[in-house]
């Protein structure tokens, strides 16, 4: 299984957004994650579809946005008309989860549910057949920099069971406190798409490669 990088530009100089997006990609990195956060559904406040819009041109691999915030429905639009070529959403958000991941994939999008902490893993059953991506948070969102929730690993495990059984081709994202103590465990237990903010970003421009490297148990 090919294991994938998507480097979280929360963790990146935001004064220089757009080179720091340009210097991962020259790194390597598979995906730009991008997390969006509203100060309500999660206790932080990012950024919005100008944002991503303005540093879409900036790289040519696809854009992998999280959506935290709620409601969703109204957004969405906005994050796909900015370049988003992956969003996810959460289920415990309020909006009708069915019909939202249906809206994502009518823009020809793909689309991801993310999972909180707390949150089974068996909520994700009811929409195996419209998942492309299937986003587990091994922190609780919000914050950087938190520790690696290590219950999350069962949580992988029984996804990629699931995610095998079904015979479709979804993603099995991982996001939160990933370092390069705990990648082999998360990658052994089934994750195939990598989000790391402070591991990728650390050491500057002329360590992302190395560090991209490094995530893929190379």
């Amino acid at each position: 299984m090919s294991v994938k990088v998507s480097p979280s530009i929360l963790a990146s100089n935001f004064s220089s957004l757009g080179e720091e997006v340009q210097s991962i990609t020259k790194a390597g990195a598979d995906y730009i994650h991008v997390d969006v956060m509203d100060g309500h559904f999660v206790p932080n406040l990012t950024i919005g579809p100008a944002v991503v819009k303005s540093i879409r041109d900036k790289s040519d691999i696809p854009f992998d946005v999280h959506l935290m915030i709620d409601p969703v429905e109204p957004y969405i639009e906005g994050f796909v008309n900015a370049g988003a070529d992956i969003i996810s959403i959460h289920p415990e958000a309020n909006d009708d989860t069915d019909a939202c991941l249906k809206k994502i994939k009518s823009h020809n999008v793909k689309a991801g549910l993310a999972i909180n902490p707390n949150t089974d893993w068996e909520v994700v059953k009811p929409y195996m057949n419209v998942l492309d991506l299937i986003l587990v948070m091994s922190v609780h969102p919000g914050f950087g920099g938190q520790k690696f929730i290590s219950s999350t690993l069962d949580k992988l495990k029984a996804l990629r069971k699931e995610i095998d059984q079904s015979g479709r081709d979804i993603e099995l994202e991982i996001d939160g406190g990933i370092n390069f103590e705990n990648i082999q465990s998360v990658i052994d237990a089934g994750a195939n798409v990598i989000v790391a903010g402070t591991t990728v970003f650390t050491g500057g421009q002329s360590e992302y490669a190395n560090n991209i490297k490094k995530l893929r148990g190379k």
